[in-house]
């Protein structure tokens, strides 16, 4: 059932000029001055005016909200329903006739805000949250009133529970931390019992501790307003008809001058909707350009589509081809990108040497079901976590599909060998952004900007994730082995932490055999250290996930732990022996179709075998 259900995503209220980011081509107003925003020369930096942003960006909802307010010396209730809320105030209506709030009176709120109506983090129940009505107004037969929190939904979360939540988080962190440390120890008094096994989990510890240690030392790079390189975005698109929209209007509507921005949209032959889709959301920019002005679409935005399917590499490298400035964002077609996400994503390169840079990616469709919950988190760990400490050292080993940004000179540098990939023989057909890093890692930095945001749709049915994890996977252990060859000479702690978080995937299926199924059956011992360091690795992913992000979310990063020892840690042994395979899985690329055509002529084979009269 959960396979069939639709994604849940929040819906922002609309601004009345279809791209609201986009800087006013008159130069007469700044964004700040249209949205209100102090001057810099006022004392307002950049971030803080993203985060004023931010905490007036409107969502549309549908909550049930009682309002508590005096009349005089009587207290009146009144029952209504919430139509948009920001975190600063919300929009209720009530039909019209009933007695409410006066304008400038003061309420109380209840309400509960819904998961997946607002961005993670605010899912909660508000109790007694004083407010003040700022407006009043009629409109067919209800009255709408204009409510301002005294205190912003994040100083209530704050308050009422996402201080215990940081308190409990931080606690159970040192214990984690300290347990894991303390049975480490362990090992190496029992080391010379069994030294390949307690050298593994000494080194597994070691490698997962590390990265939780050194990304606490990540700090982004901050904005400098005055540093607005030339961007081209490009877009490849194969079979997102659903999406494809929604990822160009995100992609134009930047917070960054329009003359330093463009939008290559690259169509790989899609078999569905997909170039319609991309020429009718065009035409729409060019028709909102022509009423509200400003925007520029006209020459900065267009459409190529290959002749045949040739692949996502191709799609990416024809775009770089076709660019005009100087940095390339390469975005996913189902990713959506944050207003800001340019702005902060090109800073990193005010350094000479900074060849890639990845841009952070949420998951969208989060509270669809558990499985996109589990995945929510994983993401998040491994943004803000992991590549968070490679960045520390300026060794991202993967700069990620959905948003990542590259100098332009590297890319066409690299790109006919990239084209050409083999990997023991075999043409490399996927893990193209893993692969491009590669490249880009050799001789030049790469670092990780966690301001630069982007939303992704993932698979909310576990026959997609699989596949998906295998592709990975399989692009995983072919960049590794690859980067293995170079990597050592990075800085020291970097590459040792690399060779590492190497050897642990790879080793792990046989360490998990060992401990649950030989050492029980026989020595007779229940893996009783075993278990408990696996329980300690899944709490230490939740207790992050609720200190860094106070989300409900937290819960799922041990079921996703879990379900990596059960399930997709037995992928690595296949990816080991099929490395060679062309297929995506997730979507129905001529590879795809040629191996379901196979396999539907096997099945064929089968069944007309099986009818074929026996003979005597």
């Amino acid at each position: 059932m959960s396979e069939q259900k639709k994604d849940i995503l929040y819906e922002e209220k609309p601004d009345r000029r279809l791209l609201s980011y986009v800087p006013d081509a008159s130069g007469q107003r700044s964004n700040r001055d249209r949205r209100g925003a102090e001057d810099a020369a006022e004392g307002l930096d950049y971030s803080e005016y993203q985060r004023e942003d931010k905490a007036g960006q409107r969502y549309l909802v549908d909550y049930a909200v009682e309002l508590i307010y005096k009349d005089g010396r009587a207290r009146g209730s009144l029952h209504g329903k919430a139509v948009d809320i920001s975190t600063t105030g919300m929009l209720v209506k009530f039909p019209s006739g009933q007695k409410g709030p006066k304008v400038g009176g003061a309420v109380r709120l209840a309400f509960e805000i819904t998961p997946g109506s607002m961005p993670e983090g605010y899912e909660m129940k508000i109790k007694k949250l004083k407010a003040r009505c700022v407006r009043l107004a009629e409109k067919d037969g209800e009255t709408y009133c204009a409510l301002e929190f005294r205190d912003t939904l994040a100083q209530y979360a704050t308050a009422r529970r996402q201080s215990y939540m940081v308190g409990i988080s931080a606690f159970f962190l040192g214990i984690i931390v300290l347990a894991i440390v303390m049975m480490r120890a362990e090992s190496v008094v029992y080391f010379r019992f069994n030294r390949w096994l307690y050298l593994y989990s000494i080194v597994a510890a070691a490698f997962l501790l590390s990265r939780y240690f050194f990304a606490t030392f990540y700090r982004p790079v901050k904005i400098d307003p005055a540093y607005t390189p030339g961007v081209t975005l490009i877009i490849p698109c194969f079979n997102e008809e659903e999406w494809i929209g929604r990822t160009i209007k995100s992609c134009i509507n930047q917070d960054y001058p329009a003359e330093k921005l463009e939008i290559i949209v690259v169509d790989d032959h899609s078999n569905d909707k997909s170039v319609e889709k991309i020429n009718e959301t065009i035409e729409e920019l060019k028709g909102a350009d022509t009423r509200e002005g400003g925007y520029r679409v006209e020459g900065r935005i267009r459409c190529l589509v290959q002749k045949y399917n040739k692949g996502k590499r191709e799609a990416m490298a024809w775009g770089a081809q076709e660019a005009r400035h100087e940095l390339l964002v390469f975005v996913d077609s189902d990713s959506f990108l944050d207003p800001f996400a340019v702005r902060n994503i090109v800073q990193p390169f005010k350094d000479k040497d900074m060849g890639g840079v990845s841009g952070r990616t949420d998951v969208a469709n989060t509270y669809t079901n558990a499985l996109t919950r589990m995945q929510s988190v994983r993401y998040y760990i491994a943004f803000r976590i992991m590549k968070a400490a490679e960045s520390f050292f300026d060794s991202v080993t993967c700069l990620s599909g959905p948003l990542s940004c590259y100098r332009r000179d590297l890319v066409l540098k690299y790109s006919e060998a990239w084209l050409n990939q083999k990997f023991l023989g075999q043409r490399a057909t996927f893990g193209d952004d893993r692969s491009m890093t590669n490249f880009i890692l050799r001789h030049n930095r790469t670092c990780y900007q966690d301001t630069a945001v982007c939303m992704t749709i993932v698979p909310k049915n576990y026959t997609m994730f699989l596949k998906q994890q295998m592709r990975w996977k399989r692009s995983w252990l072919r960049e590794s082995l690859i980067a293995a060859r170079y990597i050592w000479k990075k800085e020291p702690f970097m590459s040792l932490s690399f060779y590492m978080g190497l050897v642990v995937p790879i080793a792990a299926p046989v360490i998990v055999l060992y401990n649950l199924i030989y050492v029980p059956i026989m020595h007779r011992v229940f893996p009783v250290t075993f278990m408990v360091g696996m329980l300690l690795m899944a709490l230490l992913m939740s207790m992050a996930q609720l200190f860094l992000r106070r989300s409900t979310t937290w819960i799922f990063g041990m079921w996703f732990c879990l379900y990596y020892e059960a399930v997709l840690l037995w992928q690595m042994p296949v990816a080991w022996v099929t490395f060679w395979k062309s297929t995506w899985g997730t979507r129905l690329t001529p590879a795809d179709l040629a191996e379901m055509e196979k396999e539907r002529l096997k099945k064929e084979r089968k069944e007309k075998k099986r009818h074929e009269p026996q003979g005597k």
